[in-house]
């Protein structure tokens, strides 16, 4: 039953998607920026309500949501938390992989949406491109959303972080949000296969900013693993 339930989700929710994304390009061309980050949302809840019908899983959202600027730390086990974070939080500027942003069609959309293409083995260079980035998010009032272990894990690994927190930490000079989450629990990153059941989503106590990197980091690991 799970493998049907997969499937059919598979089928809709990619199959809508290749159609979304060719309507976007025309509806960004004549609304611009606000049509596209419009559309961004409309797209990441067709993708809860696919979950929720064609999966049977749900989120459960324990502590308190931020607003405005904030840098938001994530654990990521899966893809379910990249796209509800879009609908739960006001147009953050997700920082994802260089690879994403050069998908055709859909990475230039994602570019313009305003998400933060970063290349992981780039260096110095690639970490100020995503600080330029970032800062022009903050400038909007626009959250700030890093998944700091740098990649998906498997529920109980718990990675170091990620070179790319610390720098972000030190010079947006934001409070952290930390997020623990489950999500991996249902949806398995290496397997096709999803399992009904409900994601909890953990905001946690805000971590102020201006905290010496090896205290912030403890801070943020110790938070983002509590579930």
């Amino acid at each position: 039953m799970n493998l049907l339930r997969s499937l059919a989700f598979a089928i809709v929710f990619y199959g809508i998607t290749v159609v979304a994304i060719l309507l976007v390009v025309p509806v960004g061309l004549i609304g611009g920026r606000p049509a596209v980050r419009a559309s961004a949302r409309a797209w990441a809840l067709f993708h809860r309500w696919c979950a929720a019908l064609l999966l049977g899983i749900r989120t459960r959202i324990e502590g308190d949501v931020p607003e405005g600027a904030v840098l938001i730390a994530a654990k990521h086990q899966s893809m379910y938390e990249t796209m509800e974070l879009v609908v739960i939080l006001d147009t953050p500027g997700i920082v994802m992989k260089r690879e994403l942003a050069e998908i055709p069609v859909w990475g230039r959309l994602a570019r313009f949406y305003g998400l933060i293409p970063v290349e992981r083995a780039g260096g110095a260079t690639a970490l100020r491109r995503m600080l330029r980035a970032a800062g022009e998010a903050v400038a909007e009032g626009r959250p700030i959303v890093i998944f700091p272990e740098g990649t998906r894990v498997a529920p109980g690994e718990q990675p170091p972080l990620q070179p790319g927190f610390a720098g972000l930490y030190r010079a947006l000079g934001l409070p952290v949000v930390p997020v623990s989450l489950d999500s991996g629990k249902v949806w398995p990153r290496k397997s096709f296969v999803k399992r009904p059941g409900v994601v909890t989503m953990r905001f946690g106590t805000p971590i102020p900013p201006g905290l010496p990197r090896r205290e912030a980091e403890a801070a943020v690991h110790a938070a983002i693993n509590l579930l």
